[in-house]
């Protein structure tokens, strides 16, 4: 059984629970992403319910081909739908995959919630999956992001210099990040030995 079929599967603990998207999330979602303050950053951008409903579809395919594991986020306190983010970019022979995709609804960012969701999928790709390197990548505008990896602990390795292109034009430079298995014990202890930090997606 492959990376992406394994990790089929919820992760949850006492703040946030995390399960493989299904058709049915599409309205829980929706109201919550239509918040612009999300996809300043994002490689897509929401402005239509047609916009959301394109990239609602797009996730459900990437899951289903096995590309992504897109999972729906719910916060524990309120048991509402708080938004999601993905195991992408999926390397098995190489060892490897990304957490991407991230998105919160802005009642749910600053609350631990980002913090909670990357130690869960962090968790399964090192102990469950086997993973050698979990990387990450932002926008090297997204400040927040950026603060919001490193306090999760993961290691900005550098920019790659106009990496995509983004809504509206711009070519964005990509940061990118990473926490290596012989990294992740210590880590794994510092996280759930902190107190919530503020973080965002």
């Amino acid at each position: 059984m492959g990376w992406a079929q394994q990790a089929m599967t919820a992760l949850e603990n006492d703040h946030v629970v995390l399960r493989p998207l299904r058709p049915d999330d599409r309205e829980s979602l929706r109201a919550i992403a239509m918040d612009p303050h999300i996809w300043r950053y994002f490689i897509t951008l929401i402005e239509t319910d047609a916009d959301f409903d394109a990239f609602f579809d797009a996730a459900i395919a990437d899951q289903e081909a096995g590309r992504r594991v897109v999972y729906h986020i719910t916060d524990r306190s309120t048991g509402r739908a708080a938004g999601s983010m993905s195991f992408c970019n999926i390397a098995e022979a190489d060892g490897r995959l990304e957490i991407g995709w991230s998105w919160l609804g802005a009642d749910f960012r600053g609350q631990g919630i980002n913090r909670w969701a990357k130690f869960l999928m962090l968790r399964q790709a090192f102990e469950e999956l086997g993973a050698e390197r979990v990387e990450f990548k932002t926008d090297a505008l997204n400040i927040q992001a950026r603060h919001g990896l490193r306090n999760i602990g993961a290691t900005e390795e550098g920019t790659l210099r106009s990496f995509n292109p983004m809504p509206g034009g711009r070519r964005r430079d990509a940061v990118f990040f990473s926490v290596l298995r012989p990294e992740w014990p210590k880590l794994r202890e510092e996280l759930l030995s902190q107190p919530k930090v503020l973080s965002a997606p």
